[in-house]
């Protein structure tokens, strides 16, 4: 399925260029989003070699440093791990504590002394310095390069270092939290895990941060110029990539290109899908959430969804994501499911089904009747797809495939009344949840992400029965990947025609064309599209 939220969000490899660089370039790794990597796209040499010193200290394991605040130890090394590669940003993590218990491990063999354990004010301070040092981080760096005076200093800087600097000027910025307080944890953390010269440097960017933040003189980029030099300046003051400034801006307007960069660099609010597959109602998952006092709203969109701004991590320390009583899923992603419209006795084929997000919702609404054929590349996924349908007890309604679509379609006889495709996408719809997605697409990305959503098509619509339904979507919001391509497959496929989308999902979600489209402008939800295509008998 295309990019969607589960409870660890990889997070590949990506350092930024210097502030004067004219664009933010992409780059890959292992731990790059599933369906780009199996499609073997173009992968860039990272740019994280072009930083020189080490990576960590080479000093001895110390034991405990009660002194080093352990909100910001955490934070540097997970955003370390982040950039430099394999690592996961596990803003919901299961356990609550980052990367569990494992979490304080990372810190003593990267810092090489351990801090007091987090209590529940230091994990929410790492979950928004972590999100929120990643979401900025082009703004961030553009301070950072004013006030080291010296762009050779800012491209030499050794990664730590950085993280340091970046996690110092987030929180005085962008968190107004007491400056000189953060200025003093800061230096000392950068004294101990590197050496007191770091500290030095530190304790002088951000006092001269603070000196130009409270007599309002901060090193801000001006909106002049021509076009390209604008939008130089909004990327920088909105931290978003150059390119896709330009490209929201031609499709989107000015305007509505700043309200969206505005909306990515807000704090998320999540839904929770309650698991009727499991026999749980509403009004169970209600009673459990009052319980714990975390506040809520009734979805006015989806019956068994709720919307969640607070208390993540309270959910996910009483269990109720690992026990299946509900799950972490988008109105805009269930209300794609709504789309196909599952009903029991349904046969369905989800073509690109890991990790499952969809696949399960589609479960639950076949009340143990039917099939889904689960497709997709990625065996370790599809593990993990069955073993949650296991725990939200729709296992039995479930058949995983391993198999590339492609070569699946053309050598197999299944075929279904019902097929889901999820395409792989840029994933720009979800960028106020996958804060790191905006640093490792291109330009580029998206022509070879046409191509494949072509490929995908057309692999599809050939397991589509006579009088069959087949819904095409994405987590995007970029015309190309969207409306034009459901354009050209129409134009290759004569035998299919739009199934208009508003006998399924609200009114206010279906464009002129009969698309499902949400916007996260207009509805307060990821931005999400998708197309109910008909083929004929």
């Amino acid at each position: 399925m295309a990019h969607a939220l589960s409870l660890g969000v990889t997070l590949s490899t990506h350092t930024p260029q210097p502030p004067s660089s004219s664009s933010s370039s992409s780059s890959r790794s292992s731990s790059q989003p599933l369906k780009l990597a199996k499609r073997n796209l173009r992968s860039n040499a990272p740019d994280t070699a072009q930083r020189r010193g080490p990576v960590s200290p080479s000093h001895k394991i110390q034991k405990l440093n009660p002194e080093v605040s352990p909100h910001r130890a955490v934070s540097a090394v997970r955003l370390m791990r982040i950039e430099l590669g394999g690592a996961f940003a596990d803003l919901l993590n299961e356990r609550g504590k980052g990367s569990g218990d494992n979490e304080m491990g990372y810190v003593e063999r990267t810092l090489g002394f351990r801090t007091r354990e987090l209590d529940d004010r230091d994990l929410r301070l790492v979950t928004d310095v972590v999100g929120g040092t990643i979401r900025w981080r082009r703004f961030l760096d553009h301070l950072i390069g004013c006030l080291c005076h010296d762009q050779r200093t800012f491209r030499s800087m050794e990664p730590l270092l950085l993280q340091i600097l970046r996690i110092g000027i987030y929180e005085i910025v962008k968190l107004d939290m007491p400056p000189y307080a953060v200025v003093d944890e800061n230096v000392r953390l950068a004294k101990v895990a590197l050496r007191p010269g770091a500290g030095n440097m530190v304790n002088g960017i951000l006092r001269e941060l603070v000196r130009l933040k409270e007599s309002d003189a901060l090193p801000l980029p001006k909106l002049e110029g021509d076009d390209r030099a604008q939008a130089r300046a909004l990327a920088t003051l909105y931290s978003h990539p150059v390119w896709m400034v330009r490209r929201w801006t031609k499709y989107f307007g000015r305007e509505e290109a700043i309200k969206l960069m505005v909306w990515n660099n807000s704090e998320p609010s999540y839904s929770l899908r309650v698991n009727t597959g499991k026999g749980i109602t509403r009004a169970d998952l209600v009673k459990q959430l009052d319980m714990l006092e975390v506040p809520y709203e009734l979805s006015s969109n989806l019956e068994d969804f709720f919307r969640v701004k607070t208390g993540m991590q309270i959910i996910i320390q009483a269990g109720l994501l690992k026990e299946g009583t509900c799950a972490v899923q988008d109105e805009s992603a269930g209300l794609v499911v709504s789309l196909l419209d599952p009903q029991p006795s349904d046969c369905i084929i989800d073509c690109c089904a890991a990790p499952g997000g969809k696949t399960l919702f589609m479960a639950s609404r076949l009340n143990g009747q039917g099939m889904i054929s689960a497709i997709d590349v990625n065996k370790g996924r599809l593990r993990i797809l069955q073993e949650t349908a296991k725990v939200h007890q729709v296992d039995g309604v479930i058949t995983t495939i391993h198999a590339d679509l492609c070569g699946f379609a053309g050598n197999n006889s299944l075929k279904a009344s019902k097929v889901l495709l999820d395409a792989p996408c840029s994933g720009l719809g979800v960028l106020s949840k996958r804060a790191d997605l905006r640093w490792n697409k291109s330009l580029e990305d998206l022509e070879e992400l046409k191509e494949l959503q072509n490929e995908l098509l057309d692999a599809a619509s050939r397991l589509v029965k006579p009088g069959g339904i087949l819904v095409y979507s994405t987590c995007s919001i970029d015309p190309e990947e969207n409306e034009e391509r459901v354009t050209a497959f129409l134009l290759r496929h004569p035998e299919f025609c739009i199934d208009p989308a508003d006998k399924y999902v609200p009114c206010e979600f279906v464009t002129e064309r009969g698309f499902y489209l949400s916007n996260p402008l207009k509805h307060s939800l990821d931005g999400a599209f998708a197309a109910r295509l008909l083929r004929a008998l």
